[in-house]
């Protein structure tokens, strides 16, 4: 019996009826975590799960399983029949949900550069090289390593009733260090990519080392600054963006950042964010969970906002001319609406890091953001900390370290402050995996801005 993704999706499509989408995810990978220069855990995953989505008069029933035999898909796929008829018969109406996409509406997924044979191997060997460098670079300085690496494998097929039958296969692999001293100082460094053979090991614990403060920090009192953000911070910050303003089923509902306001300013000129799914340097996927191509989407052109992302449940309740634009984050269509997960916000004119710190007279640099929480939707403001690396920045150079403050800002309010953007990006992304695998990241550059809120001190 055939282990390829796609069969299974079309084994498993053969016990339904009626309008039925497949989806099958296979993941394969590996994760090693370490603390104070010591590994702490080894996690090696090879899963295989298939999802059912059965759409009834508007109405949708899922259920997802392990279990591959003939029987264990013939009772999933009566589970969700099952579900969507209860859903209906409940409802006692028609749903909102369109029907499942047929060929010709979820387009040809694009080619991408998406997958590396040697990642896909999935070989120990250059985690446990990764994390002997990362020891090695943090120990000269007398400091200790933590963080993980992690690289991983995952197949997805889809086959559905309307003759939709498309698979994608991607790898990915990422590396944290954070390098602390014995009082508590740390550091940052992160690096991310298709391809493990891509991070460099010692470089990112070099740049953790390098932002370890080696005298005790100063307070900073609340108030607004000047602000230089390092691309993980920047990072943080679209992440967050991206569901609260390019949600569609947020817009639809009217309670988006961007309600009423495509078409009109709301970032500063210079500001220019494409959700990419082909972009070079970062994590490429070829369709979205309902099966629809992914293709670029302009967000905000120089400043001005010009779309949100939809997949085909949000599209209908949007109406009008409102389609599918490729960014269905569960089949069917998550309750939560459609987001974008592959950002990239074009680079500006500042050859680098330095350049924007030289044009600061007095404010703060900031390594990265960390506990980030959303205070009111609308407005995009959030709140959260600095960490691993925040300093002051006077007469245009750093210098001394701050202790990690708190702010509570608008993540709009910040590119519509934004004075400059480096030339170089970097790809963003976060991979503690505490569920399925799935890897997605920010390609951003470093920015400056004016009036980063600071409202109070950390206690830590």
């Amino acid at each position: 019996m055939s282990t390829d993704p796609l069969d299974l999706a079309d084994r498993a499509l053969a016990f339904t009826d009626g309008d039925a989408q497949v989806t099958v995810t296979r993941e394969r990978s590996l994760l090693s975590r370490f603390a104070r220069s010591t590994p702490t855990q080894a996690t090696a995953v090879d899963d295989t799960s298939v999802s059912v989505l059965v759409v009834r008069d508007g109405h949708v029933g899922t259920v997802e399983t392990n279990d591959l035999s003939d029987d264990g898909l013939r009772a999933a796929a009566a589970r969700a029949r099952d579900a969507a008829r209860a859903a209906a018969d409940a409802a006692g109406g028609h749903g909102e949900h369109p029907g499942l996409p047929t060929v010709a509406q979820a387009g040809t997924p694009s080619a991408h550069a998406g997958f590396d044979a040697a990642t896909a191997d999935l070989d120990p060997a250059p985690g446990g090289a990764a994390l002997a460098a990362a020891f090695a670079a943090t120990a000269e300085h007398g400091l200790e390593a933590f963080g993980i690496w992690t690289t991983g494998r995952v197949e997805t097929a889809i086959a559905s009733s309307a003759g939709l039958r498309v698979a994608d296969d991607v790898t990915d692999a990422y590396l944290k260090v954070i390098a602390r001293d014995a009082h508590g100082r740390s550091g940052w460094g992160a690096a991310a990519g298709v391809a493990a053979g891509t991070l460099d090991a010692d470089a990112v614990a070099r740049q953790a080392v390098a932002r370890v403060a080696t005298t005790d920090p100063v307070a900073l009192a609340p108030g607004e600054y000047e602000v230089v953000l390092e691309p993980d911070a920047v990072g943080s910050l679209l992440d967050m963006l991206g569901g609260l303003a390019f949600d569609g089923l947020a817009h639809a509902e009217g309670r988006g950042a961007l309600t009423d306001r495509l078409g009109t300013p709301v970032a500063a000129t210079g500001v220019t964010l494409v959700d990419d799914p082909l972009a070079a340097g970062g994590l490429p996927r070829a369709f979205d969970a309902d099966g629809v191509a992914k293709a670029p989407l302009t967000l905000l052109r120089d400043g001005v906002a010009q779309a949100v992302a939809h997949d085909r449940r949000s599209a209908a309740r949007a109406g009008g001319d409102a389609a599918s634009t490729g960014h269905a984050l569960a089949p069917g269509g998550s309750p939560w609406g459609a987001a974008p997960t592959n950002l990239v916000l074009h680079g500006g004119t500042a050859p680098d890091v330095g350049a924007l710190i030289a044009g600061v007279e007095r404010g703060l640099y900031v390594t990265r953001l960390w506990y980030l929480n959303v205070v009111h939707e609308r407005s995009t403001t959030l709140t959260g900390t600095t960490r691993d690396g925040t300093f002051l920045i006077e007469d245009g150079r750093l210098t001394k370290p701050v202790r990690d403050v708190r702010f509570t800002d608008a993540a709009l309010g910040i590119l519509e402050r934004t004075s400059a953007l480096t030339t170089a990006t970097s790809l963003v992304c976060e991979a503690d995996f505490y569920g399925r695998r799935a890897a997605h990241g920010c390609v951003v550059p470093a920015l400056r801005a004016s009036g980063f809120r600071v409202t109070g001190q950390t206690t830590g």
